[in-house]
Order: C-alpha cells, then sequence, then structure tokens
C-alpha cells in the first residue's frame, strides 16, 4: 500500500499518467493548460497556449507547433512541433520577445525549423502546469519538461541511435550562440522582440547537459558554420550530437537572464541547484497546489471543477517577473526603458485596458502581496520611463486605449495595500491625466479636447474617441477616489470629481445609447448603434453604453430610470448578433465570437461588457443578474481546448468567471464594492492571504435552483446586492439559500443597490 501512494504522489513527475477524477489536495491535476488553445487568427477560443510555469515566473515554456515569430505558437489543431519554446508571450496578437527553442532530433543533422518538425499526437501529450510530456513520433523521443521562475529542466529519452541531436534555436532579428563542449554547455542570447522600442536588450541562456557532445556545430540560417563553434547572426543556433542507447534519458538544464550571462548561471544554480528532474518537478507541483489552494470549491461537477482551477491557472501568471536577485540576493531588473540594471521590482505583460476589470480586483482580493510588488514595478516604470504603461510587453506598446493604470493604482491602495511610494505613484497619475504621451497609448491621447469640451471628439481625426472619453471618466472617479484617501487638496479631488461626469457628454436621449460627439456639440451623424470600431474599441455602442463603472445610477438617470434600464439590458440579449463592419473592412474575429455565442448582442469574448451581467443590481432586478451570470458560466467557458468564448486576455476573462463562480464581481473597482451574482458551487471557501477565511455556502445550489431566495452575511439577514471588500477582509461566512424560482422582493430597495457616484432621482 505505501508504494501504491509513493507512485501515485510521483506519477506525473516520472512520466507516468492516469488522470483519475476524485477528491484531492492536488488541486493542480483538475487544471487543463490546453484549454482555450483550439484558436485562430478569426476565430479565438481563448487563444492560449499550454504555459508550463509557475505562478507569475519571469520565464514560461511551451511546445511550439507555429514557425518563428508566429504569435500563434501552439495551436491544438496543429499536427507538428517545432520545439520547446522559452516564452514571455501574453498573448498571439502582442506576440513575444526573448525567445529562443530547444529541440530533440535523430538520423539526420536536422537543425531548420522545418526540417526537424516532428508529429505528434494529443494522445500521447500530458500538459500540466508544472510538468509537460510529448512523444515526437518523427524523432522517436519523448520530451518532458519542468520550470521553474527562471530555469527549467527537460528530459529527452531518446531511441538507440548513433546519431541524436539537440537543436538549439535563438531565432532571428539578432542572435548569439557559443558550444563549450569541454563544459557540455551552450550558451546564446536573442535580442528579438515585437513591440515598441528597447536598447540593449538581450535574453541571455545557459544550457547544460549530462552527457558529452560528439558532435557540435554552430549555425546560421539555414547553414552550418564550418569552422567555428561561436557566432553572432541574425538567426543562429546550436546542434550538438552523441549516441545513445535505446530508453537513454539526456538531461538538461537551462536558465536565462535579462542582464547578463552570469546572472543566468546565478540563476539556474540559485533555483536547480543539484536537484534532479524529479525533484524540480515536485517542488513546482507544490508551489501550483500551495497557489491555487487560496480557494477551495466544493460541491460542483467535475467539469465546473476543472473550468475553475483552469481558470484559476490561466489567471496567476500575468504581468510575470521581470526582476531578478543579483549575487548579493538585491532585487534587480532589467529596464525596457533605459536599457540599463536597475533597483527593485518589474513586472511586464500586460494590458490594462483589459485586466483593470477583474484581473487586478482578483489579486487585490487573493493574492495582494503580489500586487505589492506590481505595485512597486509600476513606481519603476514611471521612474525609469516617465510614464505609466498601459500595456507593457515588456516596455510601453502601442495598442489599445484608455488611462487605465489609474485604476490598477488607485484599486491597490484603496483596498489595503501599503508600504510603498503611494505619493509618488499619484504623481505619475496625475501627470498622465493630463499629457498626451508619445505614443497614443501612453497618457492621454485627446486629452486637450477631453479636457476643455469634456469628451473627446468624434470629427477630430482621433480613432476610437467615445470608447477613450468613456474610460476617461471612469479613470478621473479612480484619481479622485485615491486623492481623497491621501487627503489631496480639495480643490484638486474635485477637478477629477467633476471630470468623472464626462461621460454625460455622450449620452444620445434620443437612442438612449452613447454615441460619438462632433467638436461643434452636434452627436455623429449617420449613427448605427451596431457599427464596430469607429468611436468605439471593439466594440459597439451597445456594448461601451454600460461603461459607467463607477456610476451607473447616473446612467440608470440618464436612460429615464429603473424600468427602462432594464428593459435595454434586457435588450442586449434578445437582439439578434447583427453588426456593422465596415470601420474593419471585414469581420473581425471579436465580432464573429458575437456572432456565434447565441446571446443576441452580448460580446463576453471582449472586455468592454463583461461587467453588463451585474448592472440590473442597480436597477432592482437583481436576479436577472443570477441568471445571465449563470447562463454565461455554463455557456461560454468549459476546460476544453475550444473552452473559452474569445480571447482569454492575460487572465481577465479567467477572473469574470472565478469572481461570477464565487458569486461577486467588482463592477467597480476603485470602490469598496463588489456586486453579487449567485454562486456557482455548494462551497467555496477563500483562505485570504491576511489568514482569515470567506466562506461561502450555497447547499441547494444546483442547475436548477440558480437563484437567492435568502441571503444571510455572518448569519444575520442580508438584502443588499453589494458586498464590501474591507468587511470581507475580516472573514466573513456567507449563506445562500437557493431555489428555482427568483425571489422578487429581495434587493430591490433603493438602499439595497451598490456604490454609485450620483444619488438616486426621487
Amino acid at each position: 500500500m505505501k508504494l501504491r501512494t509513493l507512485l501515485l504522489l510521483t506519477t506525473l513527475c516520472t512520466g507516468a499518467y492516469a488522470q483519475q477524477p476524485k477528491a484531492t489536495a492536488n488541486l493542480v491535476d483538475y487544471v487543463n493548460p490546453l484549454m482555450g488553445s483550439q484558436s485562430r487568427p478569426d476565430l479565438s477560443n481563448g487563444n492560449t497556449y499550454p504555459a508550463i510555469a509557475l505562478p507569475w515566473g519571469m520565464n514560461t515554456w511551451t511546445p511550439q507547433t507555429g514557425t518563428m515569430g508566429n504569435g500563434w505558437q501552439y495551436t491544438y489543431d496543429a499536427d507538428k512541433i517545432r520545439g520547446f519554446k522559452q516564452t514571455h508571450q501574453p498573448s498571439p496578437w502582442m506576440n513575444d520577445y526573448g525567445q529562443f527553442a530547444i529541440m530533440p532530433v535523430t538520423g539526420h543533422l536536422r537543425f531548420d525549423q522545418d526540417a526537424r518538425a516532428s508529429w505528434f499526437s494529443h494522445k500521447a501529450e500530458t500538459s500540466k502546469p508544472y510538468y509537460y510530456k510529448v512523444y515526437l513520433a518523427d524523432a522517436d523521443v519523448t520530451t518532458e519538461i519542468t520550470p521553474t521562475e527562471r530555469a527549467a529542466q527537460f528530459r529527452f529519452t531518446f531511441p538507440k541511435s548513433d546519431s541524436s541531436f539537440v537543436v538549439v534555436d535563438a531565432f532571428n532579428k539578432g542572435s548569439y550562440i557559443k558550444i563549450l563542449p569541454a563544459e557540455r554547455k551552450i550558451i546564446g542570447y536573442s535580442t528579438r522582440y515585437s513591440r515598441g522600442k528597447m536598447s540593449n536588450f538581450k535574453n541571455y541562456f545557459v544550457i547544460y547537459l549530462d552527457k558529452p557532445f560528439t558532435l557540435a556545430k554552430a549555425w546560421h540560417g539555414k547553414t552550418l558554420a564550418q569552422d567555428s563553434l561561436e557566432l553572432t547572426n541574425d538567426h543562429s543556433g546550436a546542434i550538438i550530437g552523441f549516441k545513445t542507447q535505446k530508453g537513454e534519458q539526456v538531461h538538461l538544464k537551462v536558465a536565462s537572464s535579462l542582464i547578463s550571462f552570469e546572472q543566468a548561471e546565478l540563476n539556474l544554480k540559485r533555483e536547480l541547484g543539484a536537484d534532479n528532474f524529479d525533484a524540480t518537478c515536485q517542488k513546482a507541483k507544490t508551489v501550483w497546489n500551495k497557489t491555487l489552494g487560496r480557494l477551495v470549491v466544493e460541491g460542483g461537477s467535475l467539469d465546473q471543477t476543472r473550468t475553475f482551477y483552469s481558470c484559476l491557472y490561466r489567471a496567476l501568471f500575468f504581468p510575470n517577473k521581470l526582476y531578478e536577485l543579483d549575487a548579493q540576493n538585491k532585487i534587480v531588473h532589467y529596464s525596457p526603458y533605459n536599457g540599463k540594471v536597475m533597483p527593485g521590482y518589474m513586472f511586464a505583460g500586460t494590458g490594462f485596458w483589459d485586466t483593470f476589470r477583474a484581473l487586478y480586483p482578483f489579486l487585490n482580493l487573493m493574492y495582494p502581496s503580489i500586487n505589492k510588488e506590481m505595485q512597486e514595478g509600476l513606481i519603476n516604470d514611471y521612474k525609469e520611463g516617465g510614464w505609466l504603461p498601459e500595456w507593457s510587453s515588456p516596455g510601453y506598446a502601442d495598442i489599445m486605449v484608455g488611462n487605465n493604470s489609474a485604476s490598477i493604482v488607485a484599486e491597490a491602495y484603496l483596498k489595503g495595500l501599503r508600504g510603498y511610494d503611494i505619493n509618488k505613484l499619484y504623481e505619475a497619475l496625475v501627470h498622465d491625466a493630463n499629457n498626451e504621451g508619445p505614443i497614443s497609448a501612453v497618457g492621454r491621447y485627446g486629452v486637450k479636447y477631453y479636457n476643455e469640451l469634456g469628451y473627446v471628439p468624434y470629427d477630430v481625426k482621433i480613432d476610437e474617441n467615445a470608447a477613450r472619453t468613456l474610460e476617461y471618466a471612469y479613470d478621473d472617479f479612480a484619481i479622485y477616489q485615491l486623492g481623497k484617501a491621501l487627503g489631496k487638496p480639495k480643490a484638486e479631488v474635485e477637478l477629477y470629481r467633476k471630470r468623472s461626469q464626462n461621460y454625460r457628454n455622450l449620452f444620445d436621449p434620443q437612442t438612449g445609447l452613447m454615441r460619438g460627439k462632433n467638436k461643434n456639440g452636434s452627436f455623429e451623424t449617420p449613427f448605427n448603434p451596431f457599427k464596430w470600431g469607429d468611436a468605439f474599441t471593439e466594440g459597439n455602442s451597445w456594448h461601451y453604453s454600460w461603461s459607467v463603472f463607477h456610476d451607473i445610477q447616473g446612467l440608470v438617470n440618464l436612460m429615464g430610470g429603473k424600468k427602462q434600464f432594464t428593459s435595454k439590458l434586457d435588450s442586449v440579449f434578445s437582439l439578434p448578433p447583427i453588426f456593422d463592419d465596415s470601420y474593419y473592412g471585414g469581420v473581425i474575429h471579436e465580432i464573429r465570437e458575437m456572432q456565434i455565442a447565441g446571446m443576441g448582442q452580448y460580446a463576453h469574448g471582449n472586455q468592454p461588457i463583461q461587467h453588463m451581467i451585474y448592472l440590473y443590481n442597480y436597477a432592482g432586478e437583481p436576479w436577472k443578474t443570477q441568471y445571465w451570470a449563470r447562463e454565461a458560466m455554463n455557456r461560454l467557458y468549459k476546460a476544453t481546448p475550444d473552452g473559452y468564448c474569445g480571447d482569454e486576455d492575460n487572465g481577465q476573462t479567467s477572473a469574470w468567471y472565478l469572481f461570477s463562480a464565487m458569486g461577486f464581481y467588482p463592477v467597480c473597482p476603485a470602490s469598496d464594492q463588489y456586486v453579487l451574482g449567485a454562486p456557482l458551487f455548494k462551497k467555496v471557501t477563500l483562505n485570504l492571504e491576511n489568514g482569515k477565511k470567506v466562506i461561502i455556502s450555497a447547499p441547494q445550489n444546483s442547475e436548477i435552483n440558480r437563484y437567492i431566495s435568502v441571503l444571510k452575511y455572518n448569519g444575520k439577514p442580508y438584502d443588499f446586492n453589494w458586498l464590501s471588500h474591507q468587511a470581507l477582509m475580516q472573514g466573513a461566512t456567507i449563506e445562500a439559500d437557493m431555489s428555482a424560482q427568483p425571489n422578487k422582493n429581495r434587493g430591490v430597495q433603493d438602499k439595497d443597490f451598490p456604490f454609485s457616484l450620483s444619488p438616486a432621482t426621487k
């Protein structure tokens, strides 16, 4: 019996794998890293790849089915693997930086990405967050990988062959390679990146093998170098060879650094040391179980449990650590802004346009200490680059709209994070809110118009102007909230409160929707509320008209009251999924994903509308939120390769599911409140970082019983449609009596509604 237990504990780390659905302390075994990987540019089911990494690790590994430079680096429908790639890619649309690949080959000296590619099958593939294994049919080699934050171990099981090889590909756009046979070592660097401008950028890597080389060749492009084991070229690589016996295992230890070869060596020694493959694998598994264990769900189906933990896994990657520990154990980082090695934290790989909505609120609730590091990293972004990033990849990327760093900074402080220079961050918020940046996605593009007119005009050649206006207004609210909490001058704070009302300038009473407005004060004409893009960002007016996160009551008032407001919400689901794609000149994938979802104009596959389901709570019909949140979870998420309904986007779409499954959602992150839905599971336990617990109990929960009839908070009846963050931080027991029919008398009074900046009209 003891032997059987030992075998079960080590099964994944040693390669033997049999999925056994059961109650387990190994929550990581519920995760499917392939969720969302069956995607392509014209239809996203997640646009994810199987990330083999630790939570927020600097480096991630993935099997590479795509060609060099292809953002779709792993797609489920592919049938060949070209290499195993170190990646820092947040999404295929952003592409990668500092990547290189390793690939085993047999038979011939094949190093070109197409020549070395091997057929594989998902039937011979095991994908876990901490362990990956696949059989490469053409090479007759089994590959296994297990990670640390900045290093990894490989285990190749070779056939009997006098021509076994390992290829290292440092990729094009500038790379270096050097082979050191006496040390069984390969070093190199990649200078490849996809976004922005960076100086002195290199991803240095070191690779050690546990088997002597009998052949060693450097290569460039498609040519073997004849007279040197070291070269710098547009596209450099190495191939080393040896004889192998059937079943012989060759081990590689790999680490990298954005600072130097010496730092890469230090990262390898510190994180791998003398550990063998299985020891590293077990440590990685332990880290994942501990991190996932902050949230324990019970009483759902196996599919729901798998989906929950697969979403949780995906929410724990980005932004990823860019910092390293030097020889004196000091925290240092390569700066993508000035090309220097600088002290302190740095993170990269997230777009605030996506992640301010739910991902950062999720970190503030469940993993605040990592967000404290991220806030310190933002201070360094500002000091070194002069601006806060809105999309870091790893420096400033010129994509998307808004000034949503304001929400990221304000929310963290308002929800209790301390111990960093918040006044420097407030200075950054005020600076960025009142200036155009060197690129349109930094600072506020169109800020002069916005500050003078109260909106960014439609007819001044600033694209997506209405979306910018609406997001700037919420961002102003975030600055107002933070300034008030910091005791900033009343006149300064009041300015941002006033600007937070600028959303009103785009409301069109005739249509009851948000609409682009010209410089002279007239609305854009003609107006098609189904037109994607143009005045809006990757959506239409039906999606963006709800983007008044901080003042939903103000929007209710503009729309004519609660009945008119909820009727408008209902229309989102009852309208057909028609669209006007003329701005793009074709159907972009976000449009297609809305069209095929079967939920009318509700476009959950993109971020602007994801909070809209929760807005019924502001108008006295909370049961509709409970219905539609369950519908969205049931219809649009599953732990399968096609398991998302659009771009997953750096944890945001996953975080929506996590919050919704818990039974509440952060409609307005820069407030203290979460807006209620209804829990998905019979029991959810949140193990807060401060040692407190939040227990959400709904024993009658089922597919039929999706409505809250009675809610109790710490044993007392609770009719509010919101929960307080600060109260939850003290620990709480929330009991929901669930029923098949909605309770239309609960949460219907104005006093029950969530926070809004405007009072209700009488």
